[in-house]
C-alpha cells in the first residue's frame, strides 16, 4: 500500500509540474484572448443592461482596476466577460465567466479583485448550491493568476473544481489580492484571503448572467493556501457576510500560524514559499519594508519571482535556499513583522458557526502539521463543530507529502459537502 500511495503522490507532483509547465510554454501574449473568450461580454454589472453589453477590455486590461472604484459594496461586480476554459471537461460542464468585483484588503480598505465563476450547464441555476473554492499556491507572477490558469487549462486543481461541477455545484474561484500586470500579491495574508473568498461568492450571486440565487446554500472549500482562505472566510463570515447561507467548510493543509509554518521551510525544499510569504506580507503592509533588508541577490529574487515565478519555479529554483542568502538581516523577529504574523493567525477571530472538516498530512514538509493540529484543538475548545482527519504520508517525498491529501480526501470532502447541502447533521469528533 505505501508503494501505491507513493506512486499516486508522485503523479500528483507530476500533474503540478506539467500544469505549470503548460503555463510556462504557453503564457499567452499580450492582447491575446484568455482561453476562448466568448463574443458575448458584459461590463459594469451594477449599471444598466446597455452598459453591461459594452465590449470586454483587452485581456491584460481586464485585470487592471479602475482608477476610482465605482460606488458599491463588497461583492458587487465591476466588470465581467464570458470565457471558455482551456481544457475540454470544464468547457463541457459549465458556463464560465471572469469577473472583477469589490472586496476588502488586509487594512480594511476597499479594492478590486478578479475571480472565475463556473455554473453547471442545464437545470436551474437558481437552485444550485455555491462552493467558494480557495485555490492553493500559484505563485507571485501575473501569469500564475488562477483565473488565467483556468483559461489556459493549467490550473493544477482543476480536477477538484470539475468534481464539484459534476455534483451540480456552482463554483467561485478568487484570484486573491494583487493579481494584475505589475503584480502585488498578498500571499498567506489571511485578513485579505477571507474577504476575497467571501466576496467571490457574493459576486457569483450578483453576476446577472449566472442566474444564481442570493439565497443559495454556500460552502467554502480549499487546500493549502486555499484551506487557509476557507477558514479565514469562515471566521469573517458571521460579521462580514451574515446574509450568506453558509452550511459548512472543508479545509486541508491549512497554514494556521505563519511563524510556525515559516521557520521549518528555511533552507528546505519549500523555502521558495517562505520567500513568497514574505513578499506577500510586505505587499499587504507597507510598514514592513522588506526591501530595506534585501541584498542584491534578494532584490533579484523578488524581481524574478514577480516577473515570472509560479509554484514550479518556487520549488525548483528557490527550494533548499537559506533566507540569509537574500537578506542583510532576517526580518522574521522584527516587531512589526511579528505583529502582522500574529494578526494573521487563524483561531483568534469570531467563532466559526458552521460544521468544519479539517484535514492534514502527517509528514507535511510544506505546511507544518503540528500547527494545524493545534488549530483544530483550538477550534474544538471554542465549540466549533469540527471533524479532524489525518493522512499518513510517511513514505512520501517532500512536496508529494503535501499534495497527496488533496486526492486522498476528495471523496470524503465531496460527501461532506453533499451532507451539508442536504441539511444532514454533521458528526464532529471533538
Amino acid at each position: 500500500m505505501p508503494t501505491r500511495i507513493s506512486r499516486r503522490a508522485g503523479r500528483l507532483t507530476a500533474v503540478l509540474a506539467l500544469s505549470l509547465a503548460a503555463c510556462t510554454l504557453f503564457p499567452g501574449p499580450a492582447g491575446s484572448e484568455p482561453g476562448r473568450a466568448a463574443a458575448s461580454t458584459s461590463t459594469n454589472a451594477s449599471a444598466d443592461a446597455g452598459e453591461r453589453a459594452a465590449a470586454t477590455p483587452p485581456p491584460d486590461d481586464f485585470y487592471v482596476p479602475p482608477s476610482a472604484l465605482p460606488d458599491g459594496k463588497p461583492g458587487d461586480v465591476i466588470r465581467s466577460r464570458k470565457i471558455e476554459p482551456g481544457t475540454p471537461t470544464p468547457r463541457a460542464l459549465a458556463d464560465t465567466w471572469q469577473v472583477m468585483y469589490r472586496s476588502t484588503d488586509a487594512l480594511g480598505e476597499s479594492h478590486a479583485l478578479t475571480a472565475t465563476v463556473m455554473v453547471p450547464k442545464g437545470g436551474s441555476p437558481a437552485s444550485r448550491p455555491i462552493v467558494g473554492w480557495g485555490p492553493g499556491s500559484q505563485g507571485p507572477a501575473f501569469r500564475c493568476t488562477p483565473s488565467r490558469m483556468i483559461a489556459k487549462g493549467a490550473l493544477y486543481e482543476q480536477w477538484v473544481v470539475n468534481a464539484m461541477l459534476k455534483a451540480g455545484y456552482a463554483v467561485a474561484v478568487p484570484d486573491y489580492e494583487g493579481y494584475r500586470p505589475g503584480p502585488e500579491t498578498t500571499y498567506m495574508v489571511g485578513k485579505s484571503l477571507g474577504p476575497a473568498l467571501i466576496d467571490a461568492v457574493r459576486a457569483a450571486q450578483r453576476l446577472p448572467a449566472s442566474g444564481l440565487s442570493a439565497d443559495a446554500p454556500v460552502a467554502f472549500r480549499g487546500y493549502s493556501q486555499g484551506g487557509g482562505a476557507a477558514l479565514w472566510a469562515g471566521e469573517f463570515q458571521p460579521d462580514y457576510a451574515p446574509e450568506l447561507k453558509l452550511k459548512g467548510i472543508v479545509a486541508g493543509g491549512v497554514p494556521a500560524n505563519l511563524m510556525e509554518v515559516a521557520l521549518p521551510l528555511n533552507g528546505r525544499p519549500g523555502s521558495g514559499f517562505l520567500f513568497y510569504a514574505l513578499i506577500g506580507l510586505d505587499n499587504a503592509y507597507p510598514e514592513l519594508k522588506f526591501g530595506d533588508v534585501l541584498n542584491d541577490a534578494g532584490r533579484a529574487m523578488v524581481a524574478d519571482l514577480e516577473a515570472g515565478g509560479c509554484a514550479l519555479e518556487m520549488i525548483n529554483k528557490y527550494g533548499n535556499k537559506a533566507l540569509s542568502a537574500y537578506v542583510t538581516r532576517s526580518p522574521l523577529v522584527d516587531a512589526p513583522w511579528v505583529a502582522r504574523y500574529t494578526e494573521n493567525t487563524l483561531g483568534s477571530g469570531p467563532k466559526i458557526k458552521v460544521p468544519v472538516l479539517q484535514y492534514h498530512a502527517t509528514q507535511d514538509a510544506l505546511v507544518e502539521p503540528n500547527q494545524a493540529d493545534a488549530l483544530h484543538k483550538q477550534y474544538c475548545a471554542q465549540g466549533v463543530p469540527l471533524t479532524w482527519k489525518t493522512y499518513d504520508t510517511t513514505s512520501h517525498p517532500p512536496v508529494a507529502d503535501h499534495l497527496w491529501p488533496i486526492q486522498a480526501a476528495n471523496a470524503e470532502a465531496m460527501t461532506y459537502l453533499a451532507d451539508r447541502f442536504a441539511g444532514r447533521p454533521a458528526t464532529p469528533d471533538c
